[in-house]
Parts: C-alpha cells; sequence; structure tokens
C-alpha cells in the first residue's frame, strides 16, 4: 500500500555529512542526578552523540539556541546530526553496508533499512538497554507503541515520534491532520469564495481565477498545485483526493481499490481536462521540493491539495509581507453524497522511529537521554522551551512570550536558531501530551490546522509495509511503480478516450501483476492490525 504518512517534508537542503562512531569524552566519575520527572540523568564528563537524520531537508543545529542548550545541562549529552547531503537512500546505504551507523539513527519507520538494521543485529534493543540502564524507560513510553514495535522476539528498537492512537484521537477533540485543501486567500475572495467541491465548482474557480489574477509580481500564475511525483505516484492527486471524496478502504470484508473508484476517476478527467486546456502547469510533473518551496514563498499557486505543515515555513514568510496573501484552508472535493472528507491522523506508527547503533560507546547515556526527551518534562521544554525565555507562567497557565511568538510566526529560522522550541527538535515529540501546553493564537497556520479537526479520523489499521525481501513487497512495488507512471499519463492524456485506454491498460497490467492475490494477503495484516489495536 501507498504511504499514508507524508512522503517527503520541509525546508532546505542539509549541513554536511560525516561518518563515526560515537564520539566524546568518556564519562568518568559519572554521577546522577533526578530531574523533576524523576527520571535519573547522568551527570559525569559530556558526551557527544552523533545522530543520523535519514531527510536531506533537516539542517536544525544543536548547542546554539536555548533548547539544546538546557537540554545538554540537564542530561550531559551534546549532539552532532548528520544529515545526507544527497539521496537518503543511498547515504543510509552505505552506512550500513560499511558498518558506520552513528549512535542514533532517525528515519522513517517505513523505511525498508529498518528491517536490515534489525536483522543485522546492528541496533540495540531498547527494552534491554532500559533493563540495564534505566527502567525509567517503561513509564515515559506509551504501551501501545512499545506492542506495536514489538517484534517477534519479544524486543523493541525504535522508538516513535508523532505516535497517536485510536483511542487518543477519540477522546481529543483537538487532534487534525496536516492534509488540507489551500488557496490563495486574496485570490480566492476576489473570484467570489466559490464551492469547490463539485468538479464543476472546481473547474469553474480555478478558470477564473487564471483569468483574474494571470500573474503573481510579474510571474505566471500557477492555478494548481501539489506535491511531487515519485516512484508511487503523488499523494495530491492519489490518496489526498481520494481521503477527501471519502473514498473507502475496504468493502465487504476486503480491501476496496481506491485507485479505480468511479468518483475518484471522474475527478481525475476534471484535472485532465484541465491540463488539455492549459491550466494544469508544466512545473507540476518536473518540480522538485526546493522548486515547490520558492514557489509558494511566492504565492504563486492558486490552489493545492497539500499538507499545510510542509508549507508552514513558506506561510509564515507570506504573512510577514501581507497578511492576505497567505493560503487558508476550504473544503475540497467531495463525493456526490456531500460526505465529510477522511483525513488521516497521525498513527500508532508515528512518523519517524529512532535507534541505537550498536556502534555506540555510551548506550548507557543514550537510553537515558531518550527517556528524557520523551518525558514530561523533555516535551515541555521541546515545544514550549524554557521558562523566563520563551515563556512566562501566568495563573498559572504556560504562555508563550509575544515577541517569541512573533518571531516564530515571522522567521522559523530565526526562530530555531535562537530558540530551537515548537518542536525544532522532533525526533521524540509527543503530540497528543503537548496538547496540554498548547497555546491559544491566531497565527498563519492555526487556520489550516483548526479546519482539520472535525474531519480527522484514524486510519492507520490501512498503513501496510510487507515485510522487505519478498516476493510480496517485489510485486508491491511493482505496481506503485506502475501506478506511478500511469497516473502522470493520466493527468496529460490528450482526449478522454485516451484516458479510457490507458486505465484499462492499467487495471490489466496489474493484475498480471498478482494484484488481486496481493490485496487478498495486504487484508490479512488489517485485520492484524485492528486485532493488535482492538477496533472492530
Amino acid at each position: 500500500m501507498k504511504r499514508l504518512l507524508e512522503k517527503s517534508l520541509v525546508i532546505l537542503a542539509a549541513a554536511a555529512f560525516a561518518l563515526a562512531g560515537c564520539a566524546g569524552a568518556t564519562d568518568t566519575d559519572k554521577g546522577s542526578e533526578k530531574t523533576e520527572n524523576n527520571s535519573v540523568v547522568s551527570k559525569g564528563d559530556d558526551v557527544t552523540l552523533d545522530w543520523y537524520i535519514n531527510f536531506s531537508w533537516f539542517n536544525t543545529k544543536w548547542g546554539d539556541n536555548a533548547v539544546s542548550k538546557e537540554i545538554t545541562d540537564k542530561t550531559g549529552v551534546n549532539i552532532n546530526f548528520i544529515s545526507p547531503l544527497g539521496n537518503e537512500e543511498e547515504k543510509l546505504n552505505s552506512l550500513i553496508a560499511s558498518g558506520s551507523l552513528p549512535d542514533l539513527i532517525t528515519l522513517g519507520w517505513w523505511e525498508p533499512q529498518v528491517n536490515e538494521m534489525i536483522q543485522g543485529d546492528m541496533v540495540y534493543a531498547l527494552n534491554e538497554l532500559a533493563d540495564e540502564y534505566d527502567p525509567y524507560f517503561y513509564e515515559v513510553t506509551d504501551p501501545q507503541a512499545i506492542s506495536w514495535y514489538t517484534q517477534a522476539d519479544g524486543n523493541v528498537y525504535g522508538y516513535p515520534c508523532s505516535s497517536v492512537t485510536p483511542d487518543d484521537v477519540t477522546s481529543n477533540d483537538n487532534i487534525g491532520s496536516n492534509q488540507t485543501f489551500l488557496v490563495r486567500k486574496d485570490i480566492y475572495e476576489a473570484i467570489g469564495s466559490p464551492d469547490m467541491t463539485t468538479i464543476e465548482g472546481f473547474e469553474t474557480a480555478v478558470k477564473k481565477a487564471s483569468e483574474m489574477f494571470p500573474e503573481i509580481d510579474g510571474k505566471p500564475l500557477i492555478p494548481v498545485g501539489a506535491h511531487i511525483f515519485d516512484d508511487t505516484g503523488n499523494v495530491s492527486f492519489d490518496l489526498y483526493l481520494q481521503n477527501f471524496l471519502a473514498v473507502p478502504y475496504e468493502k465487504d470484508g476486503e480491501l476496496y481499490d481506491r485507485d479505480t473508484d468511479p468518483e475518484y476517476i471522474e475527478w481525475l478527467k476534471m484535472f485532465r481536462r484541465l491540463g488539455e486546456q492549459g491550466y494544469l502547469s508544466t512545473d507540476l510533473f518536473i518540480d522538485q521540493r526546493v522548486q515547490m518551496e520558492e514557489k509558494i514563498a511566492e504565492g504563486r499557486y492558486f490552489c493545492m491539495l497539500y499538507q499545510y505543515t510542509d508549507m508552514s515555513a513558506q506561510q509564515k514568510a507570506l504573512y510577514s509581507k501581507d497578511p492576505d496573501s497567505i493560503y487558508i484552508a476550504v473544503d475540497g472535493p467531495k463525493n456526490r453524497n456531500r460526505d465529510d472528507h477522511v483525513l488521516p491522523t497521525n498513527t500508532v506508527s508515528g512518523w519517524t522511529i529512532t535507534m541505537v547503533s550498536k556502534n555506540c560507546k555510551h548506550p548507557d547515556r543514550a537510553i537515558e537521554f531518550i527517556d528524557y526527551m520523551l518525558s514530561e518534562e523533555g516535551q515541555k521544554t521541546v515545544y514550549l522551551g524554557i521558562e523566563g525565555v520563551t515563556y512566562d507562567v501566568v495563573d498559572g497557565k504556560e504562555v508563550v512570550k509575544p515577541e517569541v511568538q512573533h518571531l516564530l510566526d515571522t522567521d522559523r529560522g530565526q526562530y530555531d536558531a535562537l530558540y530551537g522550541a515548537d518542536d525544532a527538535y522532533w525526533m521524540f515529540q509527543d503530540n497528543v501530551m503537548q496538547l496540554k501546553w498548547k497555546q491559544e493564537t491566531t497565527g498563519p497556520t492555526d487556520q489550516l490546522e483548526k479546519w482539520t479537526y472535525p474531519y480527522a479520523t484514524y486510519t492507520g489499521v490501512y498503513d501496510i509495509i510487507l515485510p522487505a525481501d519478498t516476493e510480496d513487497a517485489y510485486t508491491n512495488a511493482r505496481i506503485e511503480k506502475l501506478w506511478s507512471e500511469t497516473l502522470q499519463n493520466l493527468l496529460l492524456s490528450r482526449s478522454e478516450e485516451e484516458f479510457d485506454e490507458i486505465l484499462d491498460k492499467f487495471i490489466a497490467d496489474r493484475n498480471a501483476m498478482g494484484f488481486k492475490q496481493l490485496q487478498e494477503k495486504r487484508y490479512k495484516y488489517v485485520e492484524s492490525a485492528k486485532e493488535k489495536l482492538g477496533i472492530k
């Protein structure tokens, strides 16, 4: 199944790449002290842990801002972040092949290297480190997340960030999704704030926006924006569009073929017509993340099926220049029944997992550091920052300082450099715990987040990752690659007849690859996930 997680996230190219094991001083004469949450933190000599982040866009530093200094002061651990300059998969594979994994490794839970590192005995079992060095691990971790990540051997080798359980979604009305339909506020209002939930309304709005605003600051308007095309498709034109249309995941006790749902196909045909008439820019098919970020920051897109977290920095830049030029979330494509959108929340899988390499010379300090980051004190620091520096306590409630909030709303880069809160260090973030400190603000991304609350739904049982290096995984990869090529061809087809021919060929080729048999096997994973999470 295509990843329901976001396939590529935020910002710019990252820092220089270095290979190493644990660096830093030894922890002789080690004492310990209790934090305010009773976590035992070693207080010997400071050590430096090399931490590999498997995202080329990650470029946040450690040691200069208020939050990282505070965490180092509390834990005695400095961090040297390492992120790839180019292709993440190639860099991580080279680290694995050379036996040069750094101390900590953070990567997407779906990546095949997760199992490769576990099966190759390259990473520690976190529960064994906890048993030997710091049982506080069991107090600060979520039992459901631990159960979810427990392997067949009874061990847990990685812990997630942004993990959300079905119970979390049921018991909180302010857990949202990051999938949004965005329109540029001033253009949308200038064309009369039209209803874009129907095919007719959507087409008309795109054409009217293009006619009234052919250029933005001397550059052509891009009528429709989307995420990048990759080897599995394009999340805007497949997963997100299907979610907005509330296309079901299963029917009658089996997985539903969402890619051929009739209403979904009708919407794809509408986008094809827009392309035929010149309203789908060629940029849509060739731009990568960096080019898209530049164009979002210029406000050149009229509308986008997009995850708002990927454009928050650009949204803030637009807001600082002209509050009316920002993007707002409005209801997007809907099915004929006018059903609510079904927008996925984070899941118990979370987003990324972090593992401790067996190259680490200080595994005791690594597990203590992880436990601190997972503790309430650690989460409060990562999210709110430092009392008196980033926030004050007013009438018993934490309130972010106005000047700090303003900087966060207008210049995320400078905010991270000075303060480093608001989950700049997201690798162990607990979004549900952090709700207790959530600020009532009116920043430029608030409306985008709050708009998703009524539509947020737990769909994590359908996140299916087949075991790596198996025939099923190989078949799934071939089908996803075929879909990726097909989706582009459908949108670029010259006529509806050609569209139908391309779709028919895709279905036939996919079936010949073993699609129906694969669907049956994948549904067994869904049933297993439901059982594990107590979902009927």
